[in-house]
């Protein structure tokens, strides 16, 4: 097995294993990755590389829009504009090629990725179902 292989079983596994919250936080965690490499390959003038980070960003808003219940929580429909405004603004960005797009899209994706890790960190960790459907308990 190489670097590659160890490197990508290691994120799958990380993935499988997180609960809902981590996956929440790994989300915009990538998301911000995505975006800033975006943003510096539109100003180096690497515009292949900036639209694969740029859609990648995209497929992560889209994500999000997808798992977001605004039936269950007040907010979420405003949370929903957001995500919708971010989508435009990088479809916008990747195809004008515009890095201030890129990083007024950061601007508001950082306070979002700050709320949400201070949330799931509050949050008090709930033991989950062993495989075997008993908690976890050792």
């Amino acid at each position: 097995m190489n670097l590659y292989d160890i490197r990508s079983r290691y994120l799958a596994d990380a993935v499988a294993t997180a609960g809902p919250t981590r996956l929440l936080t790994m989300l915009y965690d990538r998301l911000l990755v995505d975006v800033d490499r975006g943003e510096r390959a539109l100003r180096t003038g690497e515009r292949g590389e900036a639209t694969g980070h740029l859609s990648h960003a995209q497929e992560i808003v889209t994500e999000l829009m997808c798992s977001l219940d605004v039936d269950l929580w007040d907010g979420a429909q405003n949370l929903l504009s957001i995500y919708t405004f971010l989508l435009r603004e990088l479809v916008g960005a990747s195809i004008s090629g515009d890095p201030e797009r890129v990083a007024a899209c950061r601007a508001l994706i950082e306070p979002l990725h700050e709320a949400w890790s201070e949330a799931g960190q509050s949050l008090t960790p709930v033991p989950e179902m062993a495989r075997t459907g008993e908690l976890g308990v050792g």
